[in-house]
């Protein structure tokens, strides 16, 4: 593959040095780089375990970083063009990301083998000298008796099942044990329901119903169909490592103090609740917990919450716009333009770029192209910022038939491409801004790419260093977005169920009772210890919509837009009414229109505000909650009490005689 020199210096902004074998007769050029002291990035990744050894030899592991740009870059029809390209994934690379935390899993191969026949009785053979083996058979037909109880085999149906590697759970019906004395069958007694049983690993051959939810995402499950023997051998075969100490990636950070999905018992935010495939996350309060050992890592929580409570660590958000940041600087620097950048995985993408750089024309010299953990994991933050850089379009390489639902991607693809396209960065071209590629064909990945026509890049991209957390970024992305847009606009209008939004206030009916400011998990909502006020701040409302479901008046909506102007500017005050000042003390403890209005009303309707004493039960009112304590207590009376009963008198038995007589004549 061609090598430009000069756009590689360009773009990396270091020393570069081009070798023929670095990875044979040159391997003492590659010693002597470590010996430097510096980071090095090394564009071979085929002899990665090579460089590695060596980087450990001389206690520089550390300080080594890979970037492939041979199938992505040099093996394509434009090769002599992807200099630029090649600078920016090496620049790409050089930074550093974070290592991602994990959590333990232990399993001591307790094995439950699920299934209908003779198949789950052979798998069972075969993994009872590496694990505990329990084969469960549920309806079996005609199946033979093991001629020696190697492992047990009973029979149920399997009706409810929790758990990960290690920690399986079930609940099952029908279950039964076999008659020892089975002869050309196993005979069962009667069943019984509800029984419960837990193992380490699950191998389901059932050809059912999954147990689980986006099953494949289950660690510790295998599943496979009993009729196809090529699927059932990977499974026995994966099934007989799963014995051990593990650790497994803790995909999500979670900030609960952050969440906005309830308040008081009333709920708002379900966001990553409705998009999480594997029922990781459930309802915990105020706010939602995330098990770790049952998240899958597939992102999608992280990519719709609105607040930054979940976060993505592998990488992390700000790593990943860094990441970006150096890619498309390096890209400019070294001579490139009209960027289209391409996020894949590495389990689904990396082999059809690979692929496709072997047998067919590669990649184009503008698409850059980004592995990430998941596709799914990439929030609009993460968009907004690819176009503030100075990309001219991005695209998401799926699956065609994905692991799990991708409609949080969806949303994410849609929220990007409606802000890229009403900023004018789609201008001049058909092709969309922002799309996904479902495709499992390297061919079809090609011919999606050449038809993705560049649209309209920034004129002045943004250098903006991402810092903060995700919400802080987020917030920076978007109005770096729309600085350095083609043609901006003052606001974009969203669709319903948007993450970002407004608020619409019937100023005239709100009483500043102040409810939704109790209830508002991000502080968008707030008021003044100084003045009777309600003051909103539009780039933290997530619409959630507690404060509308709080408001006693209902004088609250949402309305779901992104309006940079407000997202630029601090808080606006909504409504301010004059204070009441305590008569006695003169502290102000609510609004003047306020008090007036129920004093009003109360004189008008109650009796117990009418008269003499009614004007000292009105005298309470305008008084603090301090003074109308020290009042009730030091006159003697009670503001809400009905007036004193009068002692009867002789004068008034004689009355009420006199009166009873004549009614009775």
């Amino acid at each position: 593959m061609p090598l430009d020199a000069a756009a590689l210096e360009k773009g990396c902004g270091g020393r570069v040095r081009t070798a023929d074998q670095l990875c044979g007769l040159e391997l003492d050029r590659y010693r002597e780089a470590l010996a430097t002291g510096v980071p090095i990035t090394v564009s071979c990744t085929l002899q990665a375990p090579l460089f590695e050894e060596v980087a450990a030899e001389m206690e520089a592991e550390e300080r080594v970083a890979f970037a492939k740009i041979r199938e992505t870059a040099g093996w394509s029809s434009e090769a002599d063009k992807a200099g630029p390209k090649m600078a920016a994934l090496l620049a790409a690379a050089a930074e550093p990301v974070p290592v991602a935390g994990t959590v333990p899993l232990e399993s001591r191969g307790v094995a439950l083998i699920y299934g209908r026949d003779e198949a789950a009785i052979e798998a069972g053979r075969r993994l009872a000298e590496h694990l505990d083996v329990t084969v469960l058979l549920s309806r079996p037909g005609e199946v033979a008796p093991l001629h020696r109880n190697e492992f047990p085999v009973i029979r149920g149906t399997v009706r409810g099942a929790t758990g990960h590697l290690g920690a399986f759970g079930l609940r099952i019906d029908d279950y039964a044990l076999p008659a020892p004395s089975s002869r050309t069958r196993l005979v069962f007694g009667s069943g019984r329901d509800g029984a419960v049983s837990t193992c380490d690993l699950i191998l389901d051959l059932t050809g059912g119903t999954p147990l689980f939810p986006a099953h494949k995402l289950r660690s510790g499950y295998l599943r496979a169909d009993p009729r196809d023997p090529a699927a059932v051998e990977r499974a026995v075969m994966a099934a007989s490592h799963l014995v051990g100490e593990f650790d497994k990636t803790r995909f999500i950070d979670f900030r609960g103090e952050l969440c906005a999905h309830s308040r008081s018992r009333i709920t708002g935010c379900t966001r990553c609740l409705d998009v999480c495939p594997t029922g990781a996350i459930a309802p915990a309060g105020d706010t939602v917990a995330i098990d770790p050992y049952v998240c899958a890592g597939c992102g999608s929580c992280a990519a719709v919450c609105p607040t930054g409570a979940a976060n993505y660590a592998l990488p992390p958000a700000d790593a990943l716009m860094r990441r970006l940041r150096s890619l498309m600087r390096a890209y400019r620097a070294a001579g490139g333009a009209d960027a289209v950048v391409l996020f894949h995985d590495g389990d689904h993408g990396e082999p059809l770029i690979d692929a496709l750089g072997r047998y067919g024309d590669g990649l184009p010299a503008h698409v850059l192209p980004v592995r990430v953990n998941e596709a799914a994991q990439l929030g609009p933050e993460i968009l907004a910022a690819l176009f503030a850089y100075g990309a001219a379009g991005v695209r998401v390489l799926v699956r065609a038939r994905p692991k799990h639902d991708l409609d949080s991607l969806h949303r994410t693809v849609s929220l990007g491409r409606t802000l890229a396209d009403a900023l004018g960065y789609g201008t001049g071209t058909e092709a969309p801004t922002v799309a996904l590629i479902e495709t499992d064909d390297p061919d079809a990945l090609g011919a999606a790419l050449r038809s993705a026509t560049p649209g309209l890049a920034t004129a002045a991209p943004a250098g903006f260093m991402p810092v903060g957390g995700k919400r802080e970024m987020l917030r920076l992305a978007f109005r770096e977005m729309h600085a350095a847009a083609p043609t901006p606009v003052a606001a974009v209008p969203l669709a319903a169920g948007a993450p970002f939004g407004g608020l619409d206030f019937r100023t005239e009916d709100c009483t500043l009772c102040l409810s939704c400011v109790g209830a508002c998990p991000t502080h968008a909502l707030s008021d003044s210890a100084e003045r009777p006020l309600l003051a909103f701040e539009e780039s933290l409302c997530v619409q959630c919509g507690l404060c509308a479901a709080t408001c006693p008046e209902d004088v609250i909506s949402l309305k779901p837009q992104i309006d940079f102007a407000a997202w630029s500017e601090p808080r606006r005050v909504v409504k301010e009414e004059e204070p009441f000042c305590c008569i006695t003390c003169a502290k102000p403890f609510g609004t003047r229109a306020t008090i007036e209005r129920v004093i009003g009303k109360l004189r008008e309707r109650h009796w117990m505000f009418s008269g003499e004493a009614g004007e000292q039960r009105i005298r309470s009112l305008m008084m603090c909650d301090d003074c109308r304590v020290e009042a009730a207590l030091n006159q003697g009376f009670d503001p809400h009490a009905a007036p004193p009963a009068k002692p009867r008198t002789t004068e008034d038995y004689l009355r009420e005689r006199q009166a009873a007589e004549r009614l009775q004549s």
